[in-house]
């Protein structure tokens, strides 16, 4: 049985971002959509503001909809491509019989053009009349269209360009402030999830090996995959460019049929015989930061 993720035990904290980062194929996205329920669990429990949704009826989920959002990848490939801006917006509201008359979706639907910097001159455009910017602010206004309490930002800034990545992580900084949003931001750039987070929780092959705060994260990480990790991320100062880079070297595991232990430890230089035939659990080093790692024991 493949294990795309496996013992997660977290918590979101209202009106903060989570960001999760790992390499692509650790299960990030997956973890998403299993706590939005698009994918059903196969063991544990899933709790919204204290009500437990993992096993609720299709009435009461159709209702949770409304309250817990997704923004995709790819701004492209998420919406439909034979509908304008003003449709794809306004289709949430009009599944979840929001407004009752037709003017009210399309006052609606301007605001929130206006609320993500989109221009209502767009409104009767189609997607491929639009840039990537662009087309993903509709992703935005079309989540925030159903007036969502919780958003997944499934890697909303990887296909942009870096000026436009600035403008839209500051669009949702800001709407986080003024609607009281909270996040659970899945990216693999490091710098990106820095200046968004509150916390941060690091995967790797379907596990939480380490959880802190944000600046204590970058500032002191402690597993040996976080440590690679933040390594690699690129510095532009001509005098580091002979910095020793220690490269992660082994064969990832397989997540099909995992053993009990470590998952890293083919790839880890500091594993022992400790990090084997028991899965290792998330431990509190100090206030908040935890790290599953037989290293502190």
């Amino acid at each position: 049985m493949l294990h795309a993720i496996d013992g997660i035990n977290l918590k979101i904290f209202k009106k903060k971002t989570l960001g999760v980062v790992g390499e692509s194929g650790c299960g990030k996205s997956t973890l998403g959509r299993v706590i939005l329920r698009l994918i059903d669990s196969t063991g544990g429990d899933i709790f919204f503001n204290g009500e437990r949704i993992t096993h609720i009826n299709k009435t009461r989920l159709r209702q949770m909809r409304k309250r817990m959002q997704l923004i995709f990848q790819d701004p492209y490939s998420s919406i439909d491509p034979r509908m304008t801006v003003a449709e794809s917006i306004s289709e949430y509201m009009e599944i979840n019989r929001t407004f009752h008359t037709k003017s009210e979706i399309v006052s609606r639907t301007e605001e929130l053009m206006d609320m993500v910097g989109l221009s209502t001159r767009f409104i009767d455009s189609y997607p491929h009349e639009l840039d990537g910017g662009r087309r993903q602010r509709i992703g935005i206004a079309r989540a925030l269209s159903v007036n969502p309490e919780f958003i997944v930002c499934d890697e909303p800034v990887s296909s942009l360009d870096v000026s436009i990545q600035a403008q839209i992580l500051n669009l949702l900084m800001d709407l986080q402030d003024n609607l009281g949003l909270t996040y659970m931001f899945i990216t693999h750039d490091l710098s990106v999830v820095k200046h968004i987070s509150d916390e941060i929780m690091v995967m790797y092959l379907g596990h939480c090996v380490e959880l802190a705060k944000s600046n204590e994260l970058f500032a002191h990480p402690l597993h040996p995959y976080s440590k690679a990790l933040l390594e690699s991320i690129p510095v532009p100062d001509v005098s580091m460019r002979n910095k020793k880079i220690d490269v992660i070297r082994g064969e990832i595991s397989s997540p099909i049929n995992p053993q009990p232990g470590c998952r890293f430890f083919p790839r880890c230089q500091f594993a022992n015989e400790k990090c084997r035939g028991k899965d290792i659990p998330l431990r509190e080093i100090e206030g908040g930061h935890y790290v599953a790692c037989t290293l502190f024991d």
